[in-house]
Order: C-alpha cells, then sequence, then structure tokens
C-alpha cells in the first residue's frame, strides 16, 4: 500500500462541525456525505461533498460508497463519522501514519481504543445502553442470518464507533449484490446500524480482532481511561 494519494477518507456526517478536515494530510482525498442539509461546499473546500437522504444512519452511508463506488475504491478507504474522536481520539495521528505509509493495513483494521463484546441479542451492551431507555433487545440472532446466510456467532467481538480502513480489493471480495442486501437491511431492519457497528469486518470477511489480545476479558481499554484510574496511578 503506497501513502497518501491511495487512501480516500469516507466521512458520514450529519450535523457535526468538520472544520478538523482541515487537518487531514493533502494527500488524502475526502468524500464527504452529508445528511444534515446544514452544509455548504465552502465549509469543507477539501471535500467532494454529496447530499443523502437522513436515513440509516453511518451504515447507510457507508454501504452507500461501497455499492455505488466499488468499481472505482482507493487502494484504501477509510471510514469514520462525522466526529471521528470520541471513539478514536488518535485519529488524526492514525491517519497521518497512514498517509505517510508509517503504517499499514493489509485488508481491515478497526480504529479506535477500546475493545468489546456484545452478544446475539445484544443483552451485553445495547439493551443497558442509556440511549435505549425501552429496553428492547439488538436482534442479532435475525440480523446475522439475514446478511450472511449463516446463524449469528453467540457473541461477538468490535471496536465501538464504527470506524475502520478496508483496502479495496479485500471490500471487492464481496459482491455488489452482497452490498445492495446490505444497504436494504440498513433501511429496513430495526436498530441495523448497531448490527452492523458490530459486524463490519464479518462485512469484508475477516475477524477483526485477535482474540488474545482479550486475555479472556469482553472489554480491553488501549489506552488509560481517566474515569477509571485510581488517584496516583
Amino acid at each position: 500500500m503506497s501513502a497518501g494519494a491511495d487512501i480516500e477518507l469516507v466521512v458520514a456526517r450529519y450535523r457535526e462541525p468538520v472544520a478538523w478536515l482541515r487537518r487531514v494530510p493533502r494527500g488524502v482525498r475526502v468524500r464527504l456525505y452529508d445528511k444534515g442539509g446544514d452544509l455548504a461546499p465552502a465549509d469543507a473546500p477539501r471535500a467532494v461533498l454529496e447530499r443523502l437522504p437522513n436515513q440509516g444512519r453511518e451504515a447507510h452511508t457507508y454501504l452507500h460508497h461501497l455499492l455505488t463506488r466499488r468499481d472505482e475504491l482507493a487502494p484504501l478507504t477509510v471510514f469514520c463519522q462525522g466526529h471521528p474522536f470520541d471513539h478514536a481520539s488518535d485519529f488524526h495521528r492514525t491517519l497521518g501514519a497512514l498517509a505517510a505509509g508509517a503504517e499499514r493495513v493489509a485488508d481491515f483494521r478497526w480504529l479506535g481504543f477500546i475493545i468489546d463484546t456484545d452478544d446475539d441479542h445484544g443483552r451485553r451492551l445495547f439493551v443497558p445502553w442509556s440511549k435505549n431507555p425501552g429496553r428492547r433487545e439488538l436482534r442479532l440472532d435475525l440480523f446475522h442470518p439475514a446478511l450472511f446466510g449463516a446463524p449469528a456467532p453467540p457473541r461477538v467481538r468490535f471496536y465501538p464507533g464504527a470506524q475502520f480502513a478496508v483496502t479495496a480489493g479485500r471490500a471487492r471480495t464481496r459482491p455488489a449484490g452482497f452490498y445492495a442486501r446490505a444497504l436494504e437491511l440498513s433501511l429496513g431492519f430495526p436498530d441495523a446500524a448497531h448490527c452492523f457497528e458490530r459486524l463490519w469486518d464479518r462485512v469484508f470477511g475477516v475477524s477483526g480482532v485477535d482474540e488474545a489480545s482479550l486475555q479472556g476479558q469482553d472489554t480491553v481499554y488501549l489506552k488509560p481511561i481517566r474515569r477509571l484510574q485510581r488517584p496516583g496511578s
């Protein structure tokens, strides 16, 4: 993988400020999908701006790109949300290292600093989530066979935030029909974006989490979290 011009940054925006795009390395192409309707091209002068209807969250945006741009994908595409830093605080550093060729992606790489685990009904993370006051389940047990034609595993490992980098070669191992079906699911399946968030590595046919890195734990923090640290630690 060569650097800079071989990378495209795909941003799924709603109404987040995008001034941070000014710090994207100059050689990296930027495609900004806007679902907020409040962004002018002058607000992101380096980006190719495309407007999409506000539906399906970031999963719909990513899949739209993968389907409509499948034959012209950059050698490496980095997918992120409109404000990527909550889940990947080192996003600028990582993007800079990829652009400079100091870091490489063989096929797929999650971006973030937490490895987490959910079960096939979302009971570990999704059900008690503060933004799910109704305590509904996340039906990965139904979503997984609908997308992949195979039963869901009892547990899934993933990096929260739905941000990752994938090579064109890896993305093209799936036919266009797969992405078309996935795009339909992103609009029609309940809480589909949260299902995809847990399964993006499987979308590309890989396991993106090294089980050995978890050391038997369900949650691993890859950087210190202040609120979890004891005074003086």
